[in-house]
């Protein structure tokens, strides 16, 4: 793909990249299949959390987000409190330099408008807006593909996500929340489209053969403490979370069921192995993904699954598994409703075991309702996206697209 002039057009991927979350991950992934598919002659790089995870992974180059190695530690030294507001100096003319080489900036998914996880504005937000202002100045097309949006408490956070995506030249959410939301905080959203996540846009591994016996249960979990609004009381919140996966991961094992656990980013390593150290049983095990593939294989093997992260929730509706949604945020209740299975989700700060267990067997008793349900709303979903990809085309690629059907007009 090129430029109307002739030279190859520039793209760069800017976002939480290649550092240990399978959902970030798996929609970068998503966009290079569009990009490598529909715009195969682009220039691809990135600037992201993880640039050496991406570079290898995904045979493209990369810098790190950030001048400052330690941004998402806390900073409790003088020493790495100076050293953290320092990076945020270098980090406005580093983002400028590299955004500025670039024609169209793409930022693929993600809750990147939302702060339904602890969020500091100071950290992703004010890089977002470095990325939305300067692409504004240098004349760079930013994307915002298919994002995540929230309501926010905190004003610094809310007024940067704002501006963040007034600048922005193109905007697609991946809900109707997440459009709603962004309306509520004084955005125009007229012309801004919903199409489903991103991760639906993956490939889907082949369902291995079903077995007469009952199968494994997947349960997705998560180091979950609540929301940014919720610090006073993040260690109860995940206190009381935990016990209650616990008690009904231990149910099902005193069932007979096999377990497998799975989590979504690598900060949930501890979770898993509380759970392992509590119940004790060989019916028991955890899984080790590394990818969105990797997820959806463990949660095509499984008979039902019950999971937290958002896109563990995703792996397992795109595969057809009857899924019970232990849900935290309005976007897991919004994913759930269209994949039609809005009756199986519990919240994720007040786990009930008894009447998750309840959800749980009616989820089990209608599984093969369940899964003919989702297959169609599978098939709905990839439409949809293909639109996506087509819109996008369409507004963010226009001069070189516009010159590619002439080159293709003018061949004999």
């Amino acid at each position: 793909m090129t430029s109307g002039d002739g030279t190859p057009v520039r793209v760069g991927l800017f976002g939480l990249l290649g550092s240990g979350n399978l959902g970030n991950d798996g929609s970068l992934e998503a966009v290079l299949g569009y990009l490598r598919a529909e715009h195969p002659g682009a220039v691809v790089d990135a600037l992201c959390g993880g640039p050496e995870v991406v570079a290898a992974r995904y045979d493209i180059p990369a810098t790190r987000l950030h001048w400052y190695r330690g941004e998402y530690r806390t900073a409790s030294r003088a020493g790495a409190v100076a050293a953290k507001a320092l990076g945020k100096l270098v980090d406005a003319p580093r983002t400028a330099a590299w955004v500025r080489r670039h024609d169209v900036v793409i930022v693929p998914g993600m809750g990147v408008l939302e702060a339904t996880l602890p969020l500091r504005p100071w950290g992703f937000p004010y890089s977002l807006f470095l990325l939305c202002a300067t692409g504004r100045l240098v004349g760079t097309r930013v994307a915002l593909v298919g994002v995540g949006a929230a309501a926010i408490g905190s004003r610094p956070t809310r007024a940067l996500v704002r501006w963040s995506a007034r600048l922005a030249g193109y905007r697609s959410y991946r809900d109707a929340p997440s459009r709603d939301a962004m309306r509520a905080m004084g955005v125009d959203t007229t012309r801004d489209e919903v199409h489903p996540d991103l991760a639906f846009a993956l490939p889907t591994p082949r369902a291995g053969a079903s077995s007469p016996a009952p199968g494994p249960v997947a349960v997705g979990v998560m180091a979950f403490h609540g929301g940014d609004d919720d610090r006073a009381r993040a260690g109860e919140i995940h206190r009381r979370y935990l016990d209650g996966t616990t008690r009904f991961v231990r149910a099902l094992v005193e069932d007979g069921r096999p377990v497998r656990l799975l989590t979504g980013d690598a900060c949930d390593a501890p979770v898993v192995t509380a759970i392992l150290d509590a119940v004790d049983s060989p019916l028991v095990t955890a899984a080790e993904a590394t990818s969105l593939t990797d997820l959806m294989k463990e949660m095509a093997a499984a008979d039902s699954v019950v999971a937290t992260r958002y896109h563990n929730l995703i792996c397992a509706l795109k595969v057809g598994t009857p899924t019970l949604a232990l849900s935290y945020a309005a976007k897991s209740d919004a994913l759930m409703a269209r994949m039609g299975l809005d009756a199986y989700c519990h919240p994720a700060r007040e786990v009930d075991v008894d009447r998750l267990l309840d959800q749980f067997r009616d989820l089990e008793k209608r599984s093969a309702e369940l899964r003919r349900i989702l297959t169609e709303r599978n098939a709905v979903a990839t439409r949809q996206l293909d639109r996506q990809f087509t819109a996008l085309t369409a507004a963010v690629f226009p001069a070189a697209d516009h010159a590619h059907a002439h080159a293709l007009r003018e061949t004999p």
